[in-house]
């Protein structure tokens, strides 16, 4: 029998599920070994520039393309900045924004929410990270013949894309900072992305300065954030 569904002309083809079954003991260490790696992440602001080395933040996008999507759409590109001057144009255009945000946009409730974290409109580590990714969500996609394609769920399919980006570069063994000026409309242009792209997360991404520093932040505990029935 062969390892594939039959399927019609015209249909998706289907293949059988490559599945490993584990042993509770074994789900047990896994669950938990990820938790406690990735419950170690923390937003970096303090990079050093050491160069990242090839293929892992390649691989680290393989993985974020792998995330679930709305029909499988995969509405997301992934776009790498190393280049200096490119990371300086953004690091200028992002610091007018944030600068107009923290002069005239915030709310007295907003900027009391901000204070334990010690922000500020200044982002030198746009230029000093070694790699920016900005995450573009596709808002249409084009399809074979040049027409526009509708894309499904693409919000939830690129916060899901960015999480499993953040979870595998944090697993390789980088700081990252989840990084969003209001509004992003420059990293289009700078980046020269088509239309239907707009950006939805900057990402800088790289070692972390060996003298960095982090807000002492506590995480709500499992009762605070689940409901069981």
């Amino acid at each position: 029998m062969s390892s594939t569904v039959n399927s019609t002309e015209g249909e998706e083809r289907f293949v059988p599920l490559q599945f490993d079954s584990l042993e509770p003991a074994e789900m047990s260490r896994r669950a938990k070994e990820f938790y406690e790696t990735i419950d170690s992440r923390r937003s970096v602001r303090f990079f050093e520039d050491k160069p990242i080395p090839e293929g892992v933040l390649e691989d680290c996008i393989r993985a974020a393309s792998s995330a679930p999507s709305g029909a499988h759409r995969q509405p997301w590109t992934f776009a790498v900045v190393r280049d200096p001057a490119i990371k300086k144009e953004i690091r200028l255009a992002a610091e007018a924004e944030e600068r107009e945000t923290y002069e005239n946009r915030l709310t007295d409730e907003w900027r009391e929410a901000l204070r334990p974290l010690g922000t500020d409109w200044h982002k030198p580590f746009l230029e000093i990270a070694p790699a920016l990714i900005v995450v573009f969500r596709k808002a249409w996609g084009v399809d074979e013949n040049g027409e526009r394609q509708t894309n499904y769920y693409t919000q939830e399919s690129v916060g899901i894309a960015s999480g499993f980006l953040l979870a595998a570069l944090h697993s390789a063994g980088l700081g990252t900072l989840t990084h969003t000026p209001s509004p992003m409309g420059f990293l289009s242009r700078v980046l020269e992305r088509p239309e239907n792209e707009k950006a939805y997360l900057l990402i800088p991404v790289g070692y972390p300065a060996a003298d960095c520093e982090v807000p002492d932040l506590q995480r709500k505990p499992l009762d605070e954030v689940s409901v069981w029935y």
